[in-house]
């Protein structure tokens, strides 16, 4: 099972103390899948890196970024590429997303995250990017289908947390 994490998953991950490092521990531990659970960063979330670790705020955003694209692989999150066709076929899948209003029309490149976690059969984008995370679930789906892709199920790493978290006894 491929789960998707972005780019403010992968900042967050660069911090020593975050909500996201819980998330991504859960998902390991706790999803269930016969061949085991993938991390993965789509495309779109290598380039948005690459451009904040190079062109990025000075100081903070640089250096997070840097971590993120060095820690990657020891955090156990595989970077994700697509088949030149591919590339094609997200940017048609982005465009419905917006076109239709259910991302933003000038958030391109969540609609590309999206579309590329899709096209590659992600059942889960661990994001908490408003603009992903608080999209209508239902008109994304449909949409989704539409396009002969299968569906995400995006989850923030809160969402995550409250929902995998054993929790404690009640007495």
């Amino acid at each position: 099972m491929l789960v998707a994490v972005d780019t403010n998953v992968l900042l967050d991950l660069a911090l020593p103390k975050d909500v996201a490092h819980d998330a991504v521990s859960l998902v390991k531990q706790r999803v269930k899948s016969k061949d085991g659970v993938q991390l993965v960063a789509p495309p779109t979330v290598l380039d948005e890196l690459h451009f904040l670790a190079s062109e990025g705020e000075e100081g903070r955003e640089r250096k997070l970024a840097m971590k993120a694209l060095q820690s990657m692989i020891r955090w156990g999150i595989r970077p994700m590429d697509l088949i030149p066709v591919g590339h094609g076929i997200t940017e048609t899948i982005a465009g419905k997303l917006r076109s239709r209003g259910i991302i933003p029309i000038e958030e391109v490149n969540d609609s590309l995250i999206i579309a590329e976690c899709a096209l590659a059969n992600c059942a889960i984008l661990i994001t908490s990017d408003g603009h992903i995370a608080d999209a209508d679930a239902s008109r994304m789906s449909l949409a989704l289908k539409e396009c002969d892709v299968d569906t995400v199920l995006v989850m923030t790493p809160l969402k995550i947390v409250r929902q995998f978290s054993p929790r404690s006894p009640r007495g």
